[in-house]
């Protein structure tokens, strides 16, 4: 097996590391090796400035009438201590039914009286799935409004970047 060289930042992180052992017996440390020698033109160039990125990936921007679900309550859902009452897979379906079947099913799950529900939309070929982008929006809107207490991204365990917890508000009247 081929061994490849360290890098000088390597070679330095091994040598704080190094020098907190003693050596066995009859035993030195190596000696340091030199910093490269940089060029003079790379010395005079100024650095580019980096290009800007947006903090977070388009498809999984939550709207900003939707709110996240609050902490405490998105971990007790992931370790299981706050069931997930429902699950609807999306899978297969079209935009138009994939949100007439959505918006029927988180009503129908606060009726049954589900405080948090799972949403699995999949994450579309190369991970720019329309269902995963749009179905924030869907549970936005201002039918589910009063129905809808956050959304936040589903653990690895429970789909990932494909499936959504939606946290459910209480029944008016209970």
């Amino acid at each position: 097996m081929k061994q490849r060289s360290l890098k000088p930042e390597e070679s330095r992180l091994w040598r704080v590391v190094a020098s907190t052992v003693r050596p066995f017996a009859g035993r030195v440390l190596p000696p340091e090796p030199e910093p490269p020698a940089r060029p003079v033109a790379q010395m005079r160039a100024a650095p580019e400035p980096e290009p800007h990125r947006p903090t977070a990936p388009a498809a999984r921007r939550i709207p900003a009438a939707l709110h996240p679900i609050e902490p405490n309550r998105a971990r007790r859902i992931v370790i299981g201590r706050e069931p997930i009452g429902a699950r609807l897979d999306l899978h297969g379906l079209d935009q138009d039914r994939a949100r007439d079947a959505l918006e029927r099913f988180v009503v129908q799950a606060q009726l049954q009286g589900c405080r948090a529900v799972l949403v699995i939309t999949g994450q579309g070929r190369s991970g720019g799935g329309v269902l995963r982008r749009r179905a924030p929006e869907w549970l936005a809107d201002a039918r589910l409004r009063g129905i809808v207490a956050g959304v936040s991204a589903a653990d690895r365990r429970h789909g990932g970047d494909g499936a959504l917890y939606v946290a459910l508000k209480r029944p008016a009247g209970r």
